[in-house]
């Protein structure tokens, strides 16, 4: 962060000074939530959570070198007392970023956010040196820590926003205001909290209605709802996918045995070939929201797609792919799940396993309201129209759901099965897997999938690293 006493910290979130000698002492370290990460100069952040309240590691967060603590309360150690910690932290982030003037790039979507900001992070990095949203830390606490990370060596700011609700990602934008926004997709994801993907589009739009007229608004062409949204910003709009008419559109988009995807990337100043280091055809719309960013903000087109072309992957349990010593291929994707990004990994899992048998080991999705049976239904149809060779559908009703409607399209009987917990996928993998067999693994986050796929993977590391 930017060097700021406490004092000005106090004035800057209105709150008031307590227990503190000197308000000009310095915060010159980062901000922190939890106070094992301290270091000399931090700030910590005390929130009171489900488990455990952060007033209880202040004053061991003083103790172990921080400058001094943002509370609700006093708590005998240099403090700046405030009656909203959340709101005090987005007005810190808030003053921040404006004192910066970094440029800012925020992103939302229904599926591949997180992807799509560890590839712009990446390209962008070879402009300068780039602050972004560690994994998936995208909401009202996560986005204004991560703000709070950029100082004067800060070139761009990139920003994952996430949206629970409407009016939620138009309260980030006004936390962190952007200047170029990108919107991925309107998919399901959620829609059991929003009623329907109208709504999510609404919400989604926050982001381009928050643009500057000098701005700039990065849209998905090849999504109806997405297109439609350049009507709601006072910005340019730049369309990327691979409709004729957008400007950053991917052409000639083929994959490789092992399911990576290359292209070429045709801009209004030039062309370049790019080859992925990703899994799966859906990055080929991620990495061309990428490509927009990078262009508006100077970058030549050859060495975007250099750049897109050394990008892996940032963020754990997506799409890891990992080779055993005995050929079995595991794709660890279980950090989260909708149907959408459920079609994309089943159709990278049939790429990658071309002439080689394949495993499907899915999860419940979270959150589809009265759509959940259907789409649990259409998943598992859908494993059996790509041939895939086995499913295994963990969890509760909706699992089984999927499993009656891999049954229902295929008749498949010991082609699918349904199990209770992920400990039962395991103990079935583990005795019917076979060398050169590739296994996917993906679920919602709840569903704590990862279990299946570490437990395969369990001493094989060593023998043979990831891909």
């Amino acid at each position: 962060m930017i060097t700021l006493s406490l004092g000005e910290i106090a004035e800057i979130t209105g709150g008031t000074p307590h227990d503190m000698p000197d308000p000009r002492v310095q915060v010159t370290g980062p901000v922190v939530i939890d106070s094992r990460e301290v270091r000399p100069g931090s700030l910590f952040v005390a929130f009171v959570g489900e488990r455990a309240d952060g007033h209880d590691f202040a004053a061991g967060a003083v103790a172990a070198g921080a400058a001094g603590v943002l509370a609700s309360r006093p708590v005998g150690v240099p403090a700046v007392v405030v009656d909203d910690v959340v709101a005090a932290l987005g007005a810190l982030a808030r003053h921040v970023v404006a004192r910066l003037g970094t440029p800012l790039v925020a992103l939302t979507g229904s599926s591949g956010k997180t992807s799509t900001k560890d590839l712009i992070a990446q390209v962008l990095e070879h402009l300068g040196p780039t602050v972004f949203t560690p994994g998936s830390l995208n909401n009202e606490i996560g986005l204004p820590l991560t703000a709070l990370r950029a100082d004067d060596s800060t070139r761009h700011l990139v920003l994952e926003m996430g949206a629970r609700s409407k009016g939620h990602i138009r309260y980030l934008t006004g936390l962190t205001p952007p200047r170029i926004g990108v919107v991925l997709n309107v998919g399901t994801a959620h829609v059991g909290e929003f009623g329907g993907r109208d709504a999510i589009a609404e919400a989604k739009g926050e982001l381009v209605e928050a643009l500057p007229a000098d701005g700039l608004a990065v849209l998905n062409a090849d999504d109806p709802l997405v297109r439609a949204m350049a009507s709601r910003t006072k910005a340019r709009t730049v369309l990327f996918g691979e409709a004729a008419d957008a400007e950053v559109r991917a052409e000639d988009v083929r994959l490789d045995d092992l399911g990576r995807p290359a292209f070429t990337l045709r801009t209004p100043t030039g062309c370049a070939s790019v080859t992925l280091r990703l899994y799966g055809e859906h990055h080929v719309s991620n990495a061309l929201a990428a490509a927009a960013v990078a262009r508006e903000l100077g970058m030549p087109v050859d060495r975007i797609a250099t750049a897109l072309s050394e990008a892996g992957t940032l963020s754990r349990w997506r799409m890891e792919v990992t080779e055993r010593a005995d050929g079995v291929t595991v794709v660890n994707d279980a950090y989260n799940a909708n149907p959408e990004s459920m079609r994309a990994a089943l159709r990278a899992l049939v790429a990658m396993g071309r002439g080689r048998r394949t495993w499907a080991v899915l999860g419940e999705m979270a959150e589809l309201g009265g759509d959940s049976l259907a789409e649990h239904d259409a998943v598992g149809r859908m494993a059996v129209r790509l041939n895939v060779s086995k499913l295994v559908a963990v969890g509760g009703q909706a699992a089984a759901w999927m499993r009656v409607g891999a049954y229902n399209e295929g008749s498949w009987g010991e082609e699918s099965v349904h199990v209770s917990d992920a400990q039962e996928a395991i103990e079935l993998l583990r005795t019917e897997v076979r060398p050169g067999d590739v296994v996917l693994v993906k679920a919602s986050r709840a569903i704590g999938l990862e279990k299946v796929a570490q437990a395969l993977l369990a001493g094989a590391e060593g023998e043979a690293g990831a891909r």
